[in-house]
């Protein structure tokens, strides 16, 4: 048997969607982005989303038009897009260890981080779980700094009731791993109506009204841009995609969950692995399904199920702050430790029962039980 890690959830709706913005000769930003847009605003309970084209550029482009050159505070343990974001934007990251049970940011190693040079913190809600908000939230307000919530991995995730998002600044991602996706693409949520104003001048080459937007005007040519800018847009296509996906998106992540269950049922009585825990007052969405291995050989372990047939992985070894580029003294030892003991099961929608089992039963075969 062959089990793929994750797998996206598309079918004839999908393909009729992309068919009507083909034929309609419209392919780039237009009026199935406003859709989409409007959709995941309402979705995550903002005034406003912005569509372009992945979570990099949206990261980028809102620590750009919040003008921050200093530090901005963020977990390692995460893809290294996130602190790559903040670098090209022209700020500095600073890396904070996480909680090894969540594998979230910790909120006290925030508070250790902080200096006079800090201006945000990027918390990055993983594989479907949102950080300690309320937690980070009050830091933030106390040292008056901006929150970018990295929710790359959290699309429909909650914390008290409130989505992945809505807290801060949200930045999200729609690459064929996460829980929607649209090929490639990302989304910005906000409440801050000059804010977007500015991101949408930023990621259109810096003029402040896109093409369809400038349609009805006298001279709709006439094209002059405030800001230098760059060209982070989303295609009309791919926002046609979205909009399908986002009809869905309850009934995957549903899916998704009834799926982690059935894992966590089958697999709590191996005592050499670890299982995700869904915090109380949350709710996880699972964008990735992940065990931790408490003794042994974790590369071994990922190769054999690899052999089998199951396409394991694992998010995130090395660390960001162990990777060249980004490489210091720094010592993390949460975030050394997860890096060295956590494997990504496959996960997605249609998963089968027969799937499921398949993968249970290796990982008990391995490990002799």
């Amino acid at each position: 048997m062959k089990i793929p890690l994750s797998k996206p959830f598309l079918n004839q709706k999908e393909l009729k969607a992309v068919k009507q913005v083909l034929n309609s000769s419209w392919l780039t930003h237009g009026p199935k982005n406003q859709e989409f847009e409007e959709i995941f605003a309402k979705y995550t309970g903002t005034k406003y989303a912005v569509s372009l084209n992945s979570c990099a550029s949206a990261l980028f482009a809102v620590i750009k038009a919040l003008n921050i050159t200093g530090e901005i505070i963020l977990p390692s343990f995460t893809f290294v897009a996130s602190a790559n974001a903040i670098v090209t934007a022209g700020a500095k990251p600073i890396f904070a260890d996480i909680d090894y049970q969540t594998s979230n940011i910790d909120p006290q190693d925030i508070k250790r981080k902080i200096t006079k040079k800090t201006q945000a913190i990027m918390p990055v809600h993983f594989a479907g779980q949102v950080c300690q908000m309320d937690e980070i939230m009050k830091i933030a307000k106390k040292h008056n700094l901006w929150v970018i919530e990295d929710s790359a991995e959290a699309i429909g995730a909650e914390y008290h009731g409130k989505k992945a998002g809505s807290f801060g600044i949200g930045c999200f991602s729609f690459f064929p791993t996460k829980n929607i996706t649209t090929g490639e693409g990302g989304m910005i949520t906000a409440n801050d109506k000059d804010l977007i104003q500015k991101i949408k001048t930023l990621m259109g080459h810096g003029i402040p009204k896109m093409t369809n937007q400038r349609l009805k005007a006298k001279k709709p040519w006439y094209r002059a841009a405030t800001i230098a800018g760059y060209n982070f847009r989303m295609s009309n296509i791919l926002a046609a995609l979205g909009v399908e996906q986002m009809k869905k998106l309850n009934q995957m992540n549903t899916l998704r969950r009834k799926h982690a269950a059935y894992l966590n049922q089958k697999l709590k009585k191996i005592k050499e692995i670890e299982l995700p825990v869904e915090m109380p007052k949350t709710k996880h969405v699972y964008q990735m399904y992940t065990i931790k291995l408490k003794k042994g050989n974790r590369d071994d372990l990922v190769r054999k199920l690899k052999a089998k047939g199951i396409e394991v992985s694992v998010h995130f070894d090395p660390p960001v702050h162990l990777q060249p580029y980004y490489k210091n003294k720094q010592k993390l030892p949460e975030t050394e430790k997860l890096s060295r003991s956590i494997i990504t099961l496959p996960m997605y929608p249609q998963m089968t029962k027969k799937e499921l089992d398949y993968i249970i039963n290796n990982i008990k075969e391995i490990l002799k039980l």
